[in-house]
């Protein structure tokens, strides 16, 4: 862990408390660590919300909110612990008084000094800097331990204004002091990847250009933009999804071994990787990316409307709700091995995978000349809805006849009556703890938007390039002439 040789934090302020993020993520996870008795006992939380509420009508929202997620195994005891570390504060972000008011609710702790705070900002990009200057304002930026702030997706809206709010941010907290948020970092199956790498010498010798064919990153959700038409028709699959998501999980897989585990080791890897991506030609963008927008169509049975008849969205607009590209990291390790990478919203189903595909024997010796080319074998990670992994093999079928047939190796990471996380739990913790191993470094940030500044301005230019595709499938057609061969295919399901 690092910058956790401090004292742990004695207050944890979320802005934002009365949104979704914090009702649908944070209070969840925050009451399973309660639960698991992860929390430190002087660990008060302070809710930031407009709404007109006092105490009690705020722990009723709380309490609403964790048994929503929990459903009906709910710990009535550490619910009420949990509720009991709670104190709401009605107050506009925008507004002096709000800081003010913060500041006199932290100067008087229930339990000891108070030289550790936490600061999430759970709310919109726009108002993160109206935040941080108030709690610089006050006094409340640093102080006399490590004040932490968290921030969410996405930070900036392209290189240059990412640059921007990060100097401003540094005028307030240290780089040290600021917790990027991916909540993608924070999944199992993600942490894993490195574990299972490094820890089997069986894996890590073939996990290179010399045996790897292609590598395959999917982030697929089946549902719409709901309610977020406003952020979303601003912003497209490429700022929202891409840019971090996704980038993140190429740099987890393609990643060098670190000296150490420490999160700036660790970190660097990922820089390098995100700086050895060969930069795509703003005139070349169709040769390596497809973008799309889906009309209406059908799934699970029902009808689907087109985004353009979403409630809030333009009917004009061009904003993309799918992408997939195709990168080259130019370096020692993946020279050569294509990284096929897409994303987008409707489609068939809601999985996130990585695949891995193997090269093919240097001779083809168990074939015969009805028999088709033998399937290469694949390592196929599972990030959600379930997390698990799988390795294919071949093997020769049963009779009396020489033919191969795979065979499917598949495990999940845990034993029976273990308990799956959710990654929110794992970062909160981290932030609580002050290990910031699993969080974004701004020269990741910046890295990242370099890789997707040419189609930004290449579709910035040319609305034509929008392909449409009908909800309920797996994205536009032409996404399949990404390949560098006739034999790359997207991984679907385990099946293929």
């Amino acid at each position: 862990m690092t910058e956790s040789a401090s004292p742990g934090p004695c207050h944890f302020v979320i802005f934002g408390a009365t949104g979704n993020l914090a009702q649908v993520k944070l209070f969840p996870a925050l009451y399973h660590l309660e639960r698991a008795g992860r929390l430190n006992e002087d660990l008060l939380f302070v809710a930031i919300g407009r709404r007109p509420w006092d105490d009690s009508r705020w722990r009723e929202h709380l309490e609403e909110a964790v048994r929503a997620a929990a459903g009906e195994a709910v710990d009535e005891t550490a619910l009420q612990r949990f509720a009991d570390r709670f104190e709401y504060l009605r107050g506009d972000l925008n507004e002096p008084a709000t800081y003010t008011e913060l500041f006199e609710v932290l100067s008087r702790p229930r339990m000891g000094s108070c030289e550790n705070i936490v600061f999430y900002l759970a709310i919109r990009p726009d108002d993160f800097l109206p935040v941080v200057n108030n709690l610089d304002r006050v006094g409340l930026n640093r102080g006399h331990g490590r004040h932490r702030i968290v921030v969410e997706k996405p930070f900036g809206r392209d290189l240059e204004s990412a640059r921007e709010l990060n100097r401003e941010l540094h005028q307030h907290f240290d780089e040290e002091q600021v917790f990027r948020i991916d909540h993608y970092l924070g999944k199992e199956t993600v942490q894993n990847l490195l574990v299972f790498r490094l820890a089997n010498t069986l894996i890590e010798p073939l996990w290179n250009r010399n045996f790897v064919d292609h590598v395959q990153i999917t982030v697929a959700e089946d549902i719409g933009i709901e309610d977020r038409a406003g952020y979303f028709d601003r912003t497209g699959t490429l700022r929202d999804m891409v840019q971090n998501h996704l980038l993140q999980l190429l740099a987890s897989v393609a990643m060098e071994p670190p000296a150490t585990m420490d999160a700036n080791d660790r970190r660097d890897e990922k820089v390098k990787v995100l700086r050895s991506i060969r930069p795509i030609p703003v005139s070349r963008a169709g040769d390596f990316a497809v973008r799309g927008q889906y009309v209406a169509g059908e799934g699970n049975g029902a009808r689907m409307a087109a985004y353009r008849d979403e409630n809030d969205v333009p009917d004009s607009s061009v904003t993309e709700t799918y992408v997939a590209l195709k990168l080259y990291i130019d370096n020692w390790r993946w020279r050569g091995v294509p990284f096929y990478l897409r994303t987008g919203k409707r489609l068939a189903r809601k999985q996130s995978i990585i695949a891995i595909r193997f090269r093919q024997p240097p001779q083809q010796l168990f074939r015969t000349a009805i028999q088709e080319r033998i399937r290469s074998n694949w390592i196929y990670l599972s990030l959600q809805p379930d997390e698990w992994m799988q390795m294919e093999l071949r093997a020769k079928q049963p009779g009396l006849e020489l033919e191969t047939r795979t065979v499917r190796l598949n495990t999940g990471f845990r034993e029976e009556g273990e308990t799956s996380l959710d990654a929110y739990e794992t970062l909160l913790l981290d932030v609580i703890e002050g290990d910031a191993s699993l969080f974004i470094r701004f020269d990741e940030v910046e890295e990242s938007w370099k890789v997707v500044a040419p189609l930004m301005e290449a579709w910035s230019q040319d609305s034509r390039s929008l392909r449409v595709y009908p909800a309920g499938t797996w994205g536009p057609e032409e996404a399949t002439l990404l390949f560098d061969s006739p034999a790359h295919v997207w991984r679907k399901n385990l099946r293929g």
